[in-house]
């Protein structure tokens, strides 16, 4: 019986219209955006002549230049590659400018990153029926305003749209209607599943599982035995089953801020100059969001990529810049080794965003037909 209702309810359940918007390769098209000496060139966000890449350009992917991969792997793969600097503050103000648009069509906006977020449009400003057509107009208005392109998945639910919105990249989009989940799901590589990485993709290799219809063909029962609490996962995805709503009002449970260096630093007055910028700039982001914490956090990750952290609670919350400047140089103090350091960072939790209660209303109202894209 328990079985029967958790089906009726599961079928009761209002279909959503969800858009997943991903900016493409959003750090490097800034660069190209500001810079036409770079434009058609593979170049890479971040990396130089150590280090990794942030972000790279699509003419460097063509060369199999990805992010996440050490510099000097990058420049073999594509010895025309061009380095840049990251700059995070225009890629904040870019990124604010779309959060912008989002919100002329709902306040359900749930940022991922700076380049990404969902949307519920199930109920929208604008009266605007079609999720197709408001993720076509987001992308035109976001063109129109910044330079830029964006590729948007359209589904019923985060899962699968976040999955669309990689179907037809760059500067494309992609709709997941509801009468075709099954027959997408079953057809699509695993690798391709959001939530499949690289290591589990090879182990479902190994176990035959090479797209949806093999992983839907196992039972729960397996699948919790083979992955254990991501078993259940697996198994409702697959058959197109995600509940998670779009949150605009996460809880905040911290703030960081940190820098990678250009190159390794290691002398007193450098760290000083670079803990008080730190600071200052910890203040600026918690000033503009109410934000205060208790928990001052510091990272340090020297020349060999080793990783040290070490952090301090106070019963008031912390006020200001010096208050973190000062705390910091404390930390630093307490450091197990006096090596060169390639990133500092500074990161404040314990907020009081914990203690306020967050509301979540979920629109209850019927699903609309989308359009086929």
């Amino acid at each position: 019986m328990t079985f029967v209702v958790k089906i009726i309810e599961h079928q009761m359940q209002p279909q959503r219209k969800i858009i997943h918007v991903d900016m493409d390769a959003f750090y490097a098209s800034v660069e190209q955006l500001d810079n036409p000496g770079l434009r058609g060139k593979a170049i890479a966000v971040g990396g130089g002549h150590r280090g990794v890449v942030a972000a790279a350009s699509y003419e460097a992917r063509k060369f199999g230049v990805r992010s996440a991969m050490p510099s000097k792997t990058a420049k073999e793969k594509c010895p025309h590659l061009i380095f840049v600097k990251p700059r995070f503050q225009r890629y904040k103000e870019i990124s604010n400018k779309i959060r912008n648009i989002f919100h002329e069509y709902t306040d359900l906006v749930e940022p991922l990153s700076l380049d990404e977020a969902y949307l519920d449009v199930t109920e929208n400003k604008k009266d605007i029926e079609s999720a197709n057509d408001i993720a076509r107009e987001i992308r035109k208005r976001i063109f129109e305003e910044t330079g830029l392109t964006a590729s948007a998945g359209i589904s019923v639910n985060k899962f699968l749209a976040k999955v669309a919105s990689d179907i037809n990249k760059p500067n494309g989009q992609k709709t997941i209607h509801p009468t075709k989940i099954n027959e997408f799901l079953e057809n699509l590589p695993i690798e391709k599943f959001y939530g499949v990485g690289k290591v589990t993709a090879n182990k479902m290799h190994t176990l035959h599982i090479f797209k949806g219809s093999d992983l839907k063909a196992k039972t729960l029962e397996q699948l919790e035995g083979l992955f254990g609490k991501s078993g259940r996962y697996y198994y409702n995805v697959v058959r197109g089953i995600h509940n998670g709503e779009v949150k605009p009002n996460r809880i905040q449970k911290s703030v960081a801020v940190e820098r990678t260096f250009w190159d390794d630093i290691n002398e007193d007055e450098e760290i000083d100059e670079k803990l008080k910028s730190l600071s200052q700039e910890l203040e600026e982001r918690l000033g503009r969001k109410e934000i205060q914490g208790k928990t001052l956090m510091l990272k340090i990750k020297y020349k060999d990529f080793s990783l040290y952290t070490r952090s301090k609670t106070q019963e008031l919350y912390f006020e200001n810049a010096e208050k973190f400047y000062k705390t910091a140089k404390q930390l630093w103090e307490l450091r197990p080794f006096n090596k060169a350091i390639r990133l500092l960072g500074l990161s404040l939790s314990n907020l009081n965003t914990e203690e306020k209660k967050q509301v979540s209303v979920q629109l209850k109202i019927p699903f609309e037909e989308f359009d086929n894209d």
